[in-house]
């Protein structure tokens, strides 16, 4: 039996009226990663919540390693939820990994975005020739072997080194909070589907605008990431936002706020 996307993604929808704003959450956080802007749009548009399958209040048993080995089935829950609500033009903020699922998502079905906003997006973490990623697989193979040591553990360390902003030491205890919170073979699991996709060659191919915000002093995606972005995708945009580290919606939320308004603004 299938079960319907609204449990399985734990789907929330705000207001009823005006455009739809989805908000997509990245690796480690759910969908209370945005709740510092969510009151800065409510007003004004639709607003549609989720959480990937493995995160937050999602069906865990709706997980399986097998069904979640790429980041296509990401895209097609994704695309389950546009269905599901009837969407059309609605536009998307994504962060971290849900950058490439939303790309991968409205490459097949582009009618029901008009706009993708990325937050600290990468089409592939690793480095390569003529490519800065901002990992070597051997930095990566220690992460997934401390992971596989102690997770709990893991997390208390990764979490400050992603957050940044060390100056801000409960932004990284409620991050390795929520990364404590994912079940440790799930967190394995996608952290090797994240950490190992390559989506470079699919953003020449989007045509949906795409703004792409980049913070500064970011682990887990150098400036060149975002610069790169902005050459391979034709109709982008390119904005370095005076934050630093990789989940700057929580570590400099008004800042970000005013990023998304400014993106909004444009359309």
């Amino acid at each position: 039996m299938v079960t319907s996307i609204l449990p399985r993604n734990n789907v929330n929808v705000l207001g009823n009226s005006g455009q739809t704003l989805i908000f997509a959450h990245g690796f480690g956080t759910d969908q209370t990663a945005w709740r510092h802007q969510i009151p800065a749009f409510a007003d004004r548009y639709r607003i549609v919540l989720f959480d990937q399958v493995g995160a937050g209040k999602s069906d865990f048993a709706a997980y399986s390693p097998h069904r979640y080995s790429s980041l296509y089935s990401y895209a097609e829950d994704l695309l389950d939820l546009c269905a599901e609500l009837k969407l059309k033009d609605s536009i998307l903020i994504g962060h971290s990994v849900s950058g490439m699922v939303s790309l991968l998502a409205a490459l097949v079905e582009p009618q029901y975005f008009c706009k993708l906003i990325f937050i600290g997006a990468s089409p592939r973490y690793l480095n390569d020739i003529n490519y800065i990623g901002g990992f070597e697989q051997a930095d990566l193979d220690q992460l997934y072997a401390a992971m596989a040591a102690n997770y709990y553990a893991w997390a208390s360390g990764f979490a400050p080194l992603v957050m940044g902003n060390p100056d801000k030491p409960e932004l990284a205890i409620e991050y390795a909070n929520t990364l404590s919170a994912i079940r440790p073979d799930i967190a394995q699991a996608v952290a090797r589907v994240i950490f190992q996709s390559d989506h470079r060659d699919k953003l020449p191919r989007l045509k949906i605008p795409v703004d792409i915000l980049q913070s500064n002093n970011d682990i887990a995606v150098p400036l060149e990431v975002g610069q790169y972005m902005a050459q391979k995708i034709a109709n982008s945009t390119l904005t370095n936002i005076p934050t630093t580290g990789h989940l700057p919606h929580l570590s400099a939320p008004e800042i970000v706020t005013r990023a998304i308004a400014s993106c909004l603004a444009n359309i």
